[in-house]
This record gives C-alpha cells, sequence and structure tokens, in this order.
C-alpha cells in the first residue's frame, strides 16, 4: 500500500493563507492612519500659505518705494495668509481656532513691515 501524499511545507517566509499570522501589536508612540493625514493635511495647509504670504511681501518689496500705504496694504494681506493658515491647521486638527498661536501667523505682517520702513 501506498502512504497519501503529504502536503508540500511551505517555505517559511511565504504565508500559509490556512494560518496567517496575528496581526503585529502596536508600538507605544504609533499613529494611527488619521492621525498622520491630519498632520500631512496640516503642513501642506501651512507650508502653502507660508509661500503665498512670503510671495506677497516679496511682491511688495518690488513696488515703487514711493507707494508705501501700497505696500502696507500688501503686506497686512500676507499677515491674513498667515494666520489663517494657522487658523486652518487648528480646524484640522480640531483644535479651538483663537489661540496664541495666531500671533505666529503674523510673522509675515511684522517682518514685512520690517522690510518696507526700514530701507
Amino acid at each position: 500500500m501506498t502512504e497519501p501524499a503529504s502536503p508540500a511545507r511551505r517555505a517559511r517566509h511565504l504565508m500559509d493563507p490556512d494560518n496567517p499570522r496575528p496581526p503585529a501589536p502596536r508600538r507605544a508612540g504609533s499613529m494611527s492612519t488619521e492621525r498622520v493625514q491630519q498632520w500631512v493635511a496640516s503642513a501642506l495647509v501651512i507650508t502653502t500659505l507660508a509661500h503665498l504670504a512670503a510671495g506677497i511681501v516679496v511682491a511688495a518689496l518690488y513696488l515703487d518705494g514711493a507707494r508705501t500705504a501700497e505696500q502696507l496694504v500688501l503686506v497686512i494681506i500676507a499677515g491674513i495668509f498667515g494666520v489663517i493658515s494657522i487658523a486652518v491647521a487648528r480646524a484640522i486638527h480640531g483644535k479651538p481656532l483663537l489661540t496664541p498661536w495666531l500671533l505666529v501667523g503674523l510673522l509675515p505682517t511684522v517682518i514685512g513691515t520690517y522690510l518696507v520702513l526700514v530701507p
């Protein structure tokens, strides 16, 4: 009599569909996918709007020096975009919008005003 053929043994590095590995335990300090998406989205918002604000300040510096009022208006608009970027990033994370961090958004206005008024 012949013995029934034993099933071929799988190599260790291959997955066995009848006996899958248990999921790996979450490591301390690891973030969920949703949290990572929030951080990526807020980083994109801040980076994009910060570049826009910096571009507006540079545009203000390229205006004729006799048009100081127009330069200051552009610098204020740059600050508004800076504040909006911080507020949107906080909204993405579900945090309160009114915070001292909004003052960081005013940096383009402070730096731009200095560059416009101090030749």
